[in-house]
């Protein structure tokens, strides 16, 4: 792709990070119209419309199960306690990621065992999750970063005996090409769980949540950790938790869910313009696709060796940006007593100093894509 034609100068219009107020112009109608049969039903609780987004999300993952919970974050906890990851164990999973990855790894009483990036992807190395096992691991979490998924089916190659959490929180609807055969976000993953967060490609108006899997012992337990391990009112099996995905956000999810795949592409194209665009920027690299992954870019996320200044540049310009994220997990004060230091994981640390992500959601106009292009261009001398 060539690359664009753009104005030399920006010319101080202000782009956000994001614009849910944009995409909530286009899609009001269809979201209200999804919302007042819930409010007339007065059934806010795991009302119809759970079911219905439930099946929605199974038939988009090509899962046989989904579950719906509270937030992302409960979906993580609950497929950590449904594979049965207690006290004492450990689960391999990746620094470089949003806290909720590892946190909920300590909160089941866990030990979280941290390996590296690939430093092109920004997602875990299946080498180093391999070399990492020992016999106190219970899971693996990988995580599919920025939008394209993780290698998961070569962690399974090297590891097969243990099960694969899929973080997907950033991915939904991704796609990664497996023997030859085009395989969702959390299709081939023991569970794999998504956050509705109103940040992310399909967001909610609140907090929401999704697990997905093709077992059916482990759908049964999810089910039942979600409403305080109890599947009959007042008879418990289990101590679980209450985190149960409102039925209003169900209805605002199912009505979003009609535009996601129009979103993700407009979120490649998008990105493709970027791409091009900075093509000539020694200083600056531009996202890596794997070529297996078809990604949905819920960041666009570029590595700068000057991020700091280039950060400053944008902000006196008034162009969105964000660094996810500026301290690898490792490092963190609260996971001290995991007893890592700086050095361990140093594409991670790299990554934390260099990464700067854009504007890259689907209701950008071109004059706004042109805003972006012409301030960064403009740090580079360009």
């Amino acid at each position: 792709m060539a690359r664009p034609a753009f104005p030399d100068l920006a010319s101080g219009m202000p782009v956000p990070l994001l614009d849910l107020r944009a995409q909530h112009a286009r899609i009001r109608d269809a979201v209200l119209a999804a919302m007042m049969p819930v409010v007339d039903d007065q059934t806010f609780i795991l009302g119809e419309p759970v079911r219905a987004l439930e099946a929605d999300v199974a038939a988009l993952s090509r899962t046989k199960f989904a579950i719906g919970c509270a937030n992302g974050t409960d979906a993580l906890l609950l497929a950590l306690r449904a594979v049965d990851v207690g006290r004492d164990d450990e689960v391999v999973t990746t620094p470089f990621t949003f806290f909720a990855t590892a946190g909920t790894i300590h909160n089941v009483g866990a030990r979280a065992r941290f390996v590296d990036i690939d430093p092109k992807t920004f997602n875990i190395r299946p080498d180093l999750v391999a070399a990492a096992v020992s016999p106190r691991t219970k899971a693996i979490v990988p995580v599919d970063l920025f939008g394209q998924l993780a290698p998961i089916e070569e962690i399974r190659r090297l590891v097969p005996s243990l099960p694969i959490i899929e973080d997907a929180a950033q991915s939904i609807g991704a796609r990664r090409k497996i023997a030859g055969e085009w395989r969702m976000a959390g299709e081939v993953a023991t569970v794999g769980t998504f956050s509705f967060f109103p940040s992310k490609n399909l967001g909610g108006y609140g907090d929401g949540g999704m697990m997905v899997t093709q077992d059916a012992a482990i759908a049964e337990r999810l089910f039942k950790l979600r409403t305080h391990g109890s599947v009959k009112t007042y008879f418990h099996e289990e101590v679980g938790y209450n985190s149960r995905l409102d039925t209003l956000q169900a209805a605002v999810l199912r009505a979003k869910l009609a535009f996601l795949g129009e979103w993700s592409a407009k979120r490649r194209e998008n990105a493709a313009y970027y791409t091009a665009a900075f093509a000539d920027l020694g200083d600056l690299t531009t996202p890596f696709v794997d070529p297996a992954n078809e990604s949905i870019f819920n960041q666009y996320t570029v590595r700068v060796p000057r991020r700091d200044a280039l950060k400053e540049h944008l902000a006196t310009r008034g162009i969105g940006h964000s660094v996810y994220y500026p301290l690898p997990l490792h490092l963190q004060q609260c996971f001290a007593y995991l007893g890592y230091k700086r050095g361990e994981c140093p594409e991670s640390e790299r990554a934390a100093d260099e990464v700067l992500s854009l504007p890259v959601y689907p209701e950008l106009t071109r004059a706004q894509l042109d805003e972006v292009v012409a301030a960064v261009r403009s740090f580079f001398g360009r």
